[in-house]
């Protein structure tokens, strides 16, 4: 993705129903205090597929791998779940952000993920180039069959806050 963005992540997208939802938010007094709470709804409803997929990645066999820095633990740390209301991009989703300073492999979520694995130079040899393969799908089948439950957990915080403005409006 251009601009620094995720190797790739999982999301939850309802734009019209956010968006309306925001523009609600904003006209309320406290509307900072309001985004701030749904935001956070949001990301805890997607917090236990972020933690599946930081498990799966950890239960990645560290065979052929060389041992330090930790790249399962450096790819882990950078799974989260994110939400933006507004701007370009509205909605929630789970990202693997790129690991800028693990052995000098920044797209290592993205790579451990695909079937085709990477390339990379033999450590000490620069002329001699091995193929390897990390947990295919790792990522993917983190979220596999639990994605409507997920998009449902969004929606329901959604739901909870559009239920205490229309509460307000009386």
């Amino acid at each position: 993705m251009a601009g620094g963005g995720p190797p790739f992540a999982l999301g939850v997208e309802t734009h019209e129903g956010l968006a309306a939802l925001t523009r609600a938010i904003r006209a309320e007094e406290d509307g900072k205090q309001l985004r701030r709470e749904l935001a956070a709804n949001m990301r805890a409803a997607l917090r236990p597929g972020a933690d599946e997929a930081k498990s799966s990645i950890m239960a990645m066999s560290s065979a052929g791998l060389p041992t330090a820095p930790a790249l399962r633990a450096s790819v882990a740390r950078k799974i989260r779940p994110e939400v933006k209301l507004g701007g370009r991009w509205s909605g929630a989703r789970v990202k693997a952000f790129k690991t800028k300073n693990v052995r000098g492999f920044p797209n290592a979520p993205k790579r451990l993920n695909r079937a085709g694995g990477w390339r990379h130079p033999v450590y000490g040899n620069r002329e001699v180039w091995v193929h390897q393969h990390g947990k295919t799908g790792w990522f993917d089948h983190a979220f596999e069959g639990r994605q409507s439950n997920y998009k449902e957990a969004v929606e329901a915080a959604m739901e909870d806050m559009a239920r205490r403005l229309a509460a307000r409006a009386g």
